[in-house]
């Protein structure tokens, strides 16, 4: 259904055809309607190859798809009791003029993801439906925590920056009922001695 078709099963039934008076509105409205249409053909233009399937119909036609398209946020408050907000999914606010596409987009999700910094260790939770064990990949460094997931039906990447420095080689994780947990060990401080050695008589 196009958009002229869509606005006009939806409004002009309460207000049949603009009379003269509102003919610079009917105007606009076509402004706008010819707006949308550019809009939702750029935005069809811009969507990932993985997220555009097609299936046939019982009946001999063809079903074009698009998607899933995932956008959310999920806000907690940090040690210093400032809210966090972390955006996850696929889409992401694109800050763009009013005519542009709100969003771009990605081919992988980000993964809804909670960091909980404990007194010896990092544990980092991170939401993965719809993948299996062997999907998924993980790298770490002493600041950054890779999750990358690329399967047949669902793919999630993020790369977070970790709040200290740990110790990459001792860490450990595990991946239940779409949950991955992480648990990274926190790098100890050692003081390193600058200058020369002076010895004491």
């Amino acid at each position: 259904m196009s958009w002229d078709e869509w606005y006009r099963k939806r409004f002009m039934p309460f207000f049949g055809e603009f009379p003269p008076r509102f003919r610079d509105l009917e105007e606009w409205v076509r402004e706008v309607e010819l707006q949308m249409e550019r809009m939702l053909k750029e935005f069809e233009g811009r969507v990932p190859e993985k997220l555009v399937r097609e299936r046939r119909l019982p009946e001999g036609g063809v079903l074009r798809e698009i998607g899933p398209f995932v956008y959310g946020f999920s806000v907690t408050f940090g040690p210093d009791k400032k809210p966090v907000i972390t955006e996850f999914g696929n889409m992401k606010p694109s800050g763009r003029g009013p005519w542009e596409p709100p969003f771009s987009l990605k081919e992988e999700r980000e993964p809804l993801v909670d960091i909980i910094d404990g007194e010896n260790e990092v544990r980092v939770v991170a939401e993965l439906p719809g993948v299996e064990k062997e999907d998924i990949k993980l790298y770490a460094t002493e600041k950054t925590l890779t999750i990358d997931v690329s399967s047949r039906e669902r793919s999630y990447y993020k790369e977070l920056e970790l709040p200290v420095e740990v110790e990459p080689s001792n860490a450990r994780s595990n991946y239940k009922n779409g949950i991955l947990e992480v648990v990274l060990t926190k790098k100890k401080e050692t003081r390193k001695p600058k200058g020369e050695s002076i010895p004491i008589d």
